[in-house]
This record gives C-alpha cells, sequence and structure tokens, in this order.
C-alpha cells in the first residue's frame, strides 16, 4: 500500500500514526491540486485531498479512516475497539467540531492564509476561534487532570487526532500553556518519535514559510 501525503495538518496526522504502527506502506509526497495532478489523484479520491491510502484496485481517503484500516491491519488497539470504542469514538467527534475546529479557525488565518497568500488575516475569525479554544481547551484540561490520555492508559488515536493542529502551533499562537494539564498531554505526545518528526527520513518538501507581520 502507498500513503500519499504532504506536510499539512490532516496528511500529517495519517503519516504519523502509519509511523507509529510501523504500517507496511509505502510514501509518496502528493500535490493532487497542482497543475497537471489532478486526473492522476480523482480516481483515487474524486475530492482530490490527501492524505489518501492506495493499493492495487482500491483506495481509502481520510485520515480516521486510514488511522481506522491500518490499525486493523497491523493488530493495534491505537484505533479502540471493544468497551473502549465508545469513549474513543467520542473524543473523535467533539474534537473535530470543537477543540480541533478552534485551532484550525486560528492556524488558518495566522498560517495556512499567510503561507499561500490568500488573503489578509481576518482578525474577528481569530477571535473567535481563540475564544472557542479557551472554552474546549477547559474541557480537556478537567479530563486530562488525573490521566495520562484521552482513553485508558495508553496513548490512542484519539490522542492524535485531538492534537491535529498542535505541531503548527508555532505559526498559530494558541495560549496551550495556560493549561498544564493540556500542555503536559502533548509534551508526552511529543516524546513520541512518530508524532514528534513523522517526515523522518522521507521525501518532503518543506511547507513554505509564513512572512512575518509587516514584511
Amino acid at each position: 500500500m502507498k500513503l500519499y501525503f504532504s506536510r499539512n495538518p490532516n496528511p500529517r496526522l495519517a503519516v504519523a500514526v502509519a509511523r507509529h504502527l510501523e504500517a507496511q506502506v509505502t510514501f509518496e509526497f502528493a500535490s493532487p491540486f497542482a497543475p497537471g495532478q489532478a486526473e492522476r489523484f480523482r480516481p483515487l479520491n474524486p475530492n482530490l485531498s490527501i492524505p489518501i491510502l492506495a493499493w492495487p484496485g482500491g483506495s481509502l481517503w481520510e485520515a480516521d479512516a486510514i488511522a481506522c484500516r491500518l490499525s486493523r491491519d497491523v493488530g493495534s488497539d491505537f484505533w479502540r475497539t471493544g468497551d473502549d470504542e465508545p469513549d474513543m469514538i467520542r473524543w473523535l467527534s467533539w474534537g473535530k467540531e470543537n477543540f480541533a475546529r478552534a485551532c484550525d479557525m486560528v492556524h488558518f488565518e495566522r498560517g495556512t492564509k499567510q503561507r499561500y497568500h490568500l488573503g489578509p488575516i481576518d482578525h474577528q475569525l481569530v477571535e473567535e476561534g481563540l475564544r472557542l479554544f479557551d472554552t474546549t481547551a477547559a474541557i480537556l484540561e478537567a479530563a486530562l487532570g488525573n490521566r495520562q490520555w484521552l482513553v485508558g492508559d495508553r496513548v490512542s488515536y484519539a490522542d492524535f487526532r485531538m492534537a491535529t493542529f498542535l505541531p503548527f502551533n508555532e505559526v498559530a499562537g494558541l495560549p496551550l500553556e495556560d493549561y498544564p494539564a493540556l500542555a503536559r498531554w502533548y509534551r508526552r505526545l511529543e516524546a513520541i518519535d512518530a508524532w514528534r518528526d513523522p517526515f523522518a527520513g522521507l521525501d518532503a518538501p518543506h511547507l513554505p514559510p509564513v512572512p512575518q507581520q509587516g514584511a
């Protein structure tokens, strides 16, 4: 199987999962929206977005689905099953619509738009994202106050998914350290090699730099 990826948040997440699981996949950097690439990738994903997991005769897109497939392939409970699965699904669902959404709102304005010259920062959207971050970070702070991981006593895909945008926080500038339990949780994630540097040894061009404000 081949995992098509880039350094953007969701493809980064998929690569981190594959490397953490030591899945038997090859990695290929891809830009489906680049000139001349759409027809190559449309049969694999009609949305043309990555990550894409492909194999002879089939493909799978969306990071959550790819994480589920790879966990099953290697026989790992990284994607929880059994009694822990509802709890994991709860965090995936809530995180996507709340904490990760807040992180995405701020990162998109301060990071993505600036990298790709998509217009000036919308400071009203940044403030909205920061308010949502504070509300949702407080919920995670309480949940992580007496445990190390979101589900059970070991890292799971729920932790990886919740943290999707935090590797880009140098640009986003979210006040993570205002929430000590949340910050400790993220430091534990960064101690995992596959999370901290999923692209080690891969041919993975860096993202365009974010221009300094006023430059």
